[in-house]
């Protein structure tokens, strides 16, 4: 289920709020061992993502690195790369 949580930090470009949110949502998902809340549990599912996304982005925005940004095309394809090698 977390394996779709990617590295948000030092990207070129930064990384966008649907992708925040999403990873949010996955690591939600991941610690409430739900993939779907019920109706009863909706609003305190749909806090917590709130929360965990406010946070990561509060962190992304503190954190510094000397490294040059890395370009997500490239990273793409590396991982594409992988992926292929892995699963042929």
């Amino acid at each position: 289920m977390c394996r779709n949580i990617k590295p948000l930090f030092n990207f070129d470009p930064p990384a966008t709020e649907a992708e925040i949110r999403d990873a949010a949502l996955q690591y939600v998902r991941k610690v409430s061992g739900f993939t779907k809340s019920s109706q009863a549990n909706q609003a305190a599912f749909d806090h917590a993502v709130d929360e965990v996304a406010a946070v990561t982005r509060a962190l992304l925005g503190a954190l510094s690195t000397a490294q040059s940004p890395r370009a997500r095309a490239v990273e793409a394809a590396k991982a594409k790369v992988r992926a292929l090698s892995r699963f042929g």
